[in-house]
Order: structure tokens, then C-alpha cells, then sequence
């Protein structure tokens, strides 16, 4: 009661400069609240407050009779619902404070994040309340109330269920637009979309015999990208739900006829037969009215729209989730700034083909460019094949299988590039060019760095293209690190004593860890938290994916890095959660998703909707840690960083530890 009093003299006594304060800057604190689903009983609302520079605000565990920042939830939401705990998150302070009779104040500058976690009898479909917080400057002591009364994204009322953590309910069209503009640009360096530019090379070098045909041909073509994107992007969304992009990235008869039609375009670029439209098509190309040249460069779009699906989906499925929280308007708005990134390069490209013609008039130049393609075109087609062959478990295209394949693929090439080789359509090599003895040295280069690969080597620099290394017979690298682990942990399991009490028993026989030196690994959700509870500790979950490039990526360059994996394998029990795997379910577990109505049939299956239903996010890679109940310890999860930043992730898994001990204790 003592600080409580001091509370009030102090109000009181700043009264006059107060009311001046507010005059001068009426709102210290700017509030923007949103909310979101987590299971149909638990609701997490967000608020996040920007403080006024020279302000602080006070905190939210100050202790009851202290000036606290209070959230009280409306009459409305609290006849079904009570708040059960706040996170902060932000840069917390503390301080001895004369104005409140020398009291130990905490509180935030600059910003504050809240996670208020709701647990509620009945569905919401929105969240009220109030916000009591008290903000000082110097000897001006202010007490603030913002009212609040926010949609829950994820909820009843949205349409697919399959929401992001990152609410943008408050964000603007132009917001959304910018997001999925960058996302564009981001899906342009994927693999997938890069394989397609000799395609689009080959296309316009045969379409455009003048450079006005070539400005007309990049405008259609990029004009075609956008209407495909903007247009499919959006009654997906609305017809299927955004998951539905991620479900196609992975689909084992998409991933077939992705690889057939990589494999035609790579046989017609070594000269098995020669890729053209009808004939009156083509004859109609130069004609200004004609339709031929209209509907094959859209088909060219179409193509490229279809075989990029399998990186880009998941970059498209986020943007879609976040375009949805625009209204009606937020997926066309989004999608057309996905597609227009997209269209731009591919346009300025196009924008010279007319350039490219004559310089392939000069010798057999051209052609050899053509066939180099081929063989890119061949390898990248072995991918494709190797997402169904490791979705289904057919074991057809092993880690070290697909390597030799590529060996011999790049290595054929350098043969080529050096004139070993000749194709019946190549034009006669009288001498070697040093053009083509460097990019014969560049690709014999890269064949020497594959060739450790056939005992394990990492192949950080290729890894999303590779299967998985629990797939390779004989890994030397693997069984290095576990030795290492094994001794680390004092010559017993590398999973630090208690972490194998229970042994993975599900897809053992078919499945690995993918995180080298660490046996924690479980790929059974309750199974794993099984294990977690056996031996008290959190439990990170990793959604993945076999056809997923960017979680091969992170595995090689974060999670097997030493210092993750010694956290790992010493504080944290991990499940490796396959939404792409076709491991049939028990006829009795098979059930219809809460999310689309689809048919839950396989593992796959099963563990998409328990993302969806449980983290509201549909991208894969997603980590999560978890408490022993299952909880979130963290107010979002950890997805793909391109900049494979190893401190970053660190310092999460660090977090979430700390947090875990913190709920473990109470």
C-alpha cells in the first residue's frame, strides 16, 4: 500500500505539468493489438506498444500494489475467457525510483512486445479489453488507457485456418504489396526459377527475329506471369486455403510430371528432336492479329509457373496467409506484387532477343550453349524425381546414388566443353576456346567437389538439391561427428544420458536424423514428447519436408553446425516432423482435416494439419520449441533465414531453454 500511495501523491503532485504533457504529446505510448488462434480453448493476443523518446513504461510484474501495466479483458470476452499468463518481450530495465518512495521500477524504452495467452470455454472470433499502463518522464508520471477490441486471425471467422504467427490484420494493402513484391524477388533466386531462364532463352531467341517483336514478346510474357500468379494465387486462396501451395509443392504425381518435363526440355536441348507449336501457330507468330505467338509465350509463363512450384510454393503459401488478413482485396493485392517481382528480370531479359540471335549466328556458338543447358536440365530433373522417391520411400535415388548420377553428368559436360564429346547437330571445334576451357575447368571443379560427398561430405554449397543424408549407406562425416558426440558426453550415447530412455520406434526403417552427432531425434510427435517428459526437457519440434530445398539448406549450414548440435543433443529433445511423407496411417487414425475437409490418410498428412491446428503456420522449415504440455515457449517460431545466421539461432534455443526452466520452476 505504500507504494500504491506514493502512486497517487505523485500523480496528484504532477498534475498541472501532466495535463501540460498530454497537450504537448497526448499519446506516450502508441499501442497496435492483434490476436490468433493457437487450439480452439488457447488464444494469444499481442500488443505492441512504441514509447515516446525520454518516456519509459512501466512493466507488468511489478507486483500487485505497484503501478503495473495492466491488461484487463472486456465483459464480452471475459464471460468465456480469462488470461493466463504474459510474456514480454523487449529490452527490460530496472532502477531505483525516488518518486515512488525509492521503489525497484522495471520497465521499457523505445518499444514492448506483450504475448497475452488466453484460455477460453468457447470459440472467439475477436478479443476486447483494456490496456492500463503508466508511463514516466523525469517527474511527470502519466496514466494511460487504450481500449482494444481486436479480430482473432486463425479463428472462427477465418476462412482457411492455416494462419501465419505474423499478424498483419492492422497492415495496409500497400504493406501486403511490398511484403509479397520482396517474396517475389526472393522466390526469383530459388533453384527452380533459375533452371527456367534457358528455357525462356531458347523461347525468344526463336520468336523474336526483330527487337520490336522482342519488346512485344517481353511485355506478353511478363504480362502472362502476372495474370497466371495473381489470378491462380487467388482463387486458391479463396477456394482451397493457402496450404493447398504447399501440398502441390509436394504432391508425388505434380513432382512426376515436373520431372518429365524437365527431362523433355533437357532431350531437346542435346538434340533429340526440336520443342515447337503447331505449325499455323507459327505461322501466324509475325502476323499482328495472329494468336500463335499470344498463347505460346503464355504457355512459356505456364511452364514456369508450374515447375517453380516446388521451391516457391512454400515462399507463396506464407505470402498468401499474410495476403488473406487483407480482405477481399489482400490476395489479388499481394499475389500481383509476388508476380510482378517475378516478371520484372525475366521481361528485362527477354527485353534483347534480337541480341542473342545474331551473336548465335556466329559459328556453332549457340548451340553449344544450348546443349550445356541440356545437362543442367537433365541433372536438375533428377530432383524432382528424388522428392517422390524419398516421399514414398521407394529408395531408388540414394544420397550417394543421386551424387554419382551428378558426377557422371558434370563430368560428361566437361568432356563436351573439352570436345570429347560431339553431338550430331554440333558445329566442328577446330581449336578450344579459353572460354570454354574455363567453364570446362568451372565444371570439373564442381564434380571434384562432389566426389567427397559419396562418404558423407556435407555439400553445404548444393545440400537443398541432395537427398537427405540418412538416405546414404555409408556416411564416414556421420559417424566422425557421432564419435565425437559420444565422447563429448562422456563415452556414452551422443544423446546425453537420458535422452534415448525412449527409443524411436515409428519410420525408424526409413527415416534418420538429419542433424549429424544428435540421437534425440524422434519423428513421431508423441513419441518424442514422450521422451521430453522422461527426461524434463523441452522439446523442439522441426516441421520439414523431402522435397523441401530451404530445410536442406538450413540442416547443413545451422543444425549441424557444432555449437547447435551440442545444445541439441545435451538440452533438448527434437521431432522431425515429415509433412510431406507418404507413410500410410493406421486405417483407424485416418480421419478429415479440420482445415479443408481433405482426407488425413498418410504421415504427411497428419502432420501438416497438426501445424496448421497447433502453430497456425503452413511452411516448412518451421522450428518450435515446446513445453512438456505441448505450449510454445516462444511467441514464434524460428523459419528459414537465408542468412543461415548460426548466432541467431543460438541465441533462440537459448531463449527457449531459459523460458522452459522459467515455467519448470513455478
Amino acid at each position: 500500500m505504500k507504494h500504491l500511495l506514493s502512486f497517487f501523491i505523485a500523480v496528484f503532485a504532477s498534475f498541472s505539468l501532466s495535463a501540460q504533457a498530454q497537450e504537448n504529446n497526448p499519446q506516450p505510448v502508441k499501442w497496435e493489438f492483434s490476436a490468433e488462434k493457437k487450439t480452439d480453448k488457447e488464444y494469444i493476443l499481442h500488443l505492441k506498444g512504441t514509447v515516446e523518446k525520454d518516456w519509459i513504461l512501466f512493466s507488468t510484474t511489478m507486483g500487485n500494489d505497484d503501478p503495473n501495466t495492466r491488461i484487463v479483458l472486456d465483459s464480452t470476452t471475459a464471460s468465456v475467457a480469462h488470461i493466463t499468463g504474459i510474456t514480454e518481450n523487449g529490452k527490460l530495465e530496472q532502477r531505483k525510483e525516488a518518486l515512488f518512495d525509492s521503489l525497484n521500477i522495471k520497465y521499457f524504452e523505445n518499444t514492448v512486445d506483450l504475448a497475452v495467452s488466453i484460455e477460453s470455454s468457447k470459440p472467439l472470433e475477436t478479443v476486447g479489453g483494456t490496456v492500463t499502463s503508466m508511463v514516466l518522464k523525469g517527474e511527470e508520471a502519466i496514466p494511460e488507457e487504450a481500449s482494444f477490441n481486436t479480430k482473432v486471425i486463425g479463428g472462427t471467422s477465418a476462412a482457411s485456418g492455416d494462419v501465419a504467427a505474423d499478424d498483419a490484420s492492422n497492415k495496409s494493402l500497400m504493406w501486403i504489396f511490398l511484403a509479397c513484391f520482396g517474396g517475389g524477388f526472393i522466390a526469383l533466386i530459388t533453384p527452380c526459377v533459375f533452371s527456367m531462364i534457358p528455357i525462356t532463352v531458347s523461347f525468344f531467341t526463336k520468336r523474336s527475329a526483330t527487337r520490336a517483336a522482342g519488346i512485344k514478346n517481353a511485355f506478353i510474357y511478363s504480362f502472362s506471369i502476372i495474370i497466371i500468379y495473381t489470378f491462380l494465387g487467388f482463387v486458391i486462396t479463396k477456394v482451397f486455403g493457402a496450404s493447398a501451395l504447399n501440398s502441390l509443392a509436394s504432391n508425388g504425381i505434380a513432382n512426376l510430371i515436373f520431372f518429365a518435363i524437365f527431362l523433355l526440355f533437357a532431350f531437346s536441348f542435346l538434340g533429340a528432336f526440336e520443342i515447337s507449336l503447331p505449325s499455323n501457330w507459327a505461322n501466324k507468330s509475325d502476323s499482328k492479329a495472329g494468336m500463335g505467338s499470344l498463347f505460346g509465350i503464355f504457355f512459356m509463363a505456364l511452364t514456369l509457373a508450374i515447375v517453380s512450384f516446388s521451391c516457391t510454393g512454400p515462399i507463396i503459401g506464407n505470402l498468401l496467409v499474410l495476403a488473406a488478413k487483407g480482405g477481399n482485396s489482400g490476395p489479388l493485392v499481394g499475389m500481383f506484387g509476388f508476380s510482378l517481382a517475378l516478371a520484372i528480370p525475366f521481361s528485362l531479359f527477354a527485353l534483347f532477343p534480337s541480341l542473342l540471335n545474331k551473336i548465335g549466328k556466329s559459328g556453332g556458338w549457340l548451340n553449344a550453349v544450348k546443349v550445356t543447358l541440356g545437362f543442367v536440365e537433365l541433372a536438375l530433373a533428377l530432383k524432382f524425381l528424388s522428392n517422390v522417391d524419398m516421399a514414398y520411400h521407394w529408395n531408388l535415388l540414394d544420397r550417394e546414388i543421386f551424387l554419382a548420377l551428378w558426377i557422371a553428368i558434370f563430368g560428361l559436360l566437361t568432356m563436351y566443353l573439352l570436345g570429347k564429346l560431339k553431338f550430331s547437330h554440333d558445329s566442328d571445334v577446330p581449336f578450344l576456346s579459353v572460354t570454354r576451357l574455363c567453364f570446362a575447368i568451372v565444371t570439373f571443379t564442381f564434380v571434384v567437389y562432389m566426389i567427397p560427398g559419396m562418404w558423407g561430405a556435407p555439400l553445404k554449397g548444393i545440400s537443398g538439391f541432395l537427398p537427405h543424408e540418412g538416405s546414404q549407406d555409408f556416411n564416414l562425416n556421420r559417424s566422425l561427428i557421432d564419435i565425437q558426440a559420444s565422447l563429448e558426453s562422456g563415452g556414452g550415447n551422443a544423446g546425453g544420458g537420458q535422452a534415448n530412455t525412449i527409443k524411436p520406434k515409428k519410420l525408424v526403417d526409413v527415416l534418420h536424423s538429419e542433424i549429424p552427432g544428435v540421437e534425440n531425434v524422434f519423428f513421431d510427435y508423441e513419441e518424442a514428447i514422450a521422451a521430453a517428459k522422461a527426461t524434463n526437457k523441452p522439446l523442439l519440434i522441426d516441421f520439414t519436408g523431402h522435397s523441401c530445398v530451404n530445410c536442406r539448406k538450413f540442416e547443413k549450414s545451422v543444425l549441424s553446425d557444432k555449437a547447435v548440435m551440442k545444445i541439441l543433443r545435451n538440452d533438448f529433445i527434437v521431432a522431425s516432423l515429415y509433412t510431406d511423407d507418404k507413410t500410410p496411417l493406421p486405417h483407424e487414425q485416418q480421419t478429415v482435416s479440420k482445415v479443408d475437409g481433405s482426407k488425413i490418410k498418410n504421415v504427411g498428412n497428419f502432420n501438416a494439419e497438426f501445424q496448421v491446428m497447433n502453430f497456425n503456420r503452413n511452411s516448412q522449415p518451421y522450428y518450435i520449441p515446446v513445453d512438456l504440455q505441448g505450449k510454445a515457449l516462444m511467441n514464434a517460431g524460428y523459419s528459414y533465414d537465408p542468412k543461415n545466421d548460426v548466432n541467431a539461432f543460438v541465441k533462440y534455443l537459448e531463449d527457449a531453454k531459459a523460458e522452459f526452466a522459467k515455467r519448470s520452476a513455478k
